[in-house]
């Protein structure tokens, strides 16, 4: 159990955001599960998108939502489209938690804007290699993924 569930309880609301691209990568070895269970762990989750790119393969879009994902397929950049929906949860989803699993430091505003609005944030990281430090240090815990 983390900080943030025991300061929030399991009525906390959680926002899981995946950055598809960045983290379910080869050299990671994600399990979804895992990453679902890690969020889950802060409270019950209210939002589970996994973001991927067009070249997604068809196998790991049908995975995600195997997975209770909730697959968001961008023709255009994935940062940008979870950037987007991140923020607008945060103002629109009545979150206790956001949590974003990537090694990406664009989600640093991101994380900063929920820090500011009273919501708890989670960066999640697939591995130490990569990590970003940024995100680490903006996000009120950071988990880095066995």
């Amino acid at each position: 159990m983390g900080w943030l569930s025991s300061r929030l309880g399991s009525t906390a609301r959680v926002g899981l955001f995946v950055d598809g691209p960045n983290v379910l990568r080869e050299e990671f070895d994600v399990d979804l599960d895992e990453l679902r269970e890690t969020a889950g762990e802060r409270g019950a989750l209210g939002i589970t998108r996994l973001y991927l790119d067009q070249k997604a393969p068809s196998g790991l879009i049908q995975a995600g939502e195997a997975h209770g994902f909730d697959v968001r397929v961008t023709s255009g950049d994935v940062d940008v489209k979870l950037a987007v929906d991140a923020t607008a949860a945060i103002h629109d989803a009545d979150l206790d938690v956001l949590a974003i699993a990537s090694r990406d430091t664009d989600f640093k505003p991101v994380i900063e804007l929920a820090n500011r609005a009273g919501i708890a944030t989670l960066a999640i990281a697939p591995g130490t290699h990569g990590r970003s430090d940024a995100l680490v240090s903006a996000a009120t815990e950071a988990v880095v993924l066995d």
